[in-house]
C-alpha cells in the first residue's frame, strides 16, 4: 500500500527514491529495506499494478523507474479502504472503558 501510494503521489520513481520518500514522509519511523522493496516491486510488476522502464538517474546511473498502472490505482483504492476498516476497528477496541 505504501509503495503504491508513494507512486500515486509522486509519479515515476526508481527504487531508492521510493524507499527514501516513505522514510521521509513517515518522519523516519518507517524504513523500507532493499531486501523487501525490490521483491515487492517485482511482485507488483507481475500482478500488473506497476509499469517499469529503465532510465538514468540524475547521477547518470542506470535505474528502473516504476509508475502506477490503472490496475495499481484500483488495488491502491482497495488497500486504502481495507486499511481504514481495520484502523477503525482497532480504534474501537482501544477506546477507554
Amino acid at each position: 500500500m505504501l509503495i503504491l501510494q508513494t507512486l500515486a503521489r509522486h509519479g515515476e520513481m526508481h527504487g531508492f527514491e521510493i524507499a527514501d520518500s516513505i522514510q521521509q514522509l513517515s518522519a523516519e519511523v518507517l524504513q523500507v529495506e532493499e531486501g523487501s522493496l525490490y521483491p515487492a516491486l517485482q511482485r507488483m510488476l507481475l500482478k500488473g499494478w506497476l509499469k517499469a522502464e529503465w532510465g538514468k538517474t540524475s547521477g547518470n546511473r542506470r535505474a528502473r523507474y516504476y509508475r502506477l498502472s490503472p490496475a495499481g490505482r484500483g488495488r491502491l483504492d482497495e488497500e486504502i479502504a481495507q486499511y481504514r476498516c481495520v484502523s477503525q476497528a482497532i480504534g474501537r477496541i482501544l477506546q477507554p472503558v
